[in-house]
C-alpha cells in the first residue's frame, strides 16, 4: 500500500466517522421517541386491562377576566383608531 492509497483510506475514514457523528443524534433521539411511545402504550393498555376510565382534561370553572395590560392596550388601540 502506497502514500496515495493510504491517505485515500484515512480521508474515507474521516468521512464514514463525520458521517456517524452527524447521524448518530437523529438515531438516539428516534430510538428514544419510540421506547417513550411504547410506555404511553402500554401505560394505556395497563389502565384499560383496570377498567380505569381515562379523564378528561378539564377546564377551569373560573370566568376569564383579561389582565390590566389587556386592558390597558385596548384602550390604546381604540384610541388610536378614533384620533386617525
Amino acid at each position: 500500500m502506497n502514500t496515495t492509497q493510504l491517505q485515500g483510506l484515512i480521508a474515507l475514514l474521516a468521512v464514514l466517522g463525520m458521517l456517524v457523528l452527524l447521524v448518530l443524534p437523529a438515531v438516539v433521539g428516534i430510538v428514544h421517541d419510540h421506547r417513550v411511545d411504547r410506555q404511553i402504550r402500554e401505560a394505556q393498555e395497563a389502565r384499560a386491562a383496570e377498567g380505569t376510565p381515562e379523564r378528561a382534561q378539564k377546564s377551569s370553572s373560573r370566568s376569564t377576566v383579561p389582565s390590566t395590560a389587556t386592558w390597558y392596550a385596548e384602550g390604546r388601540r381604540s384610541k388610536k383608531l378614533v384620533s386617525s
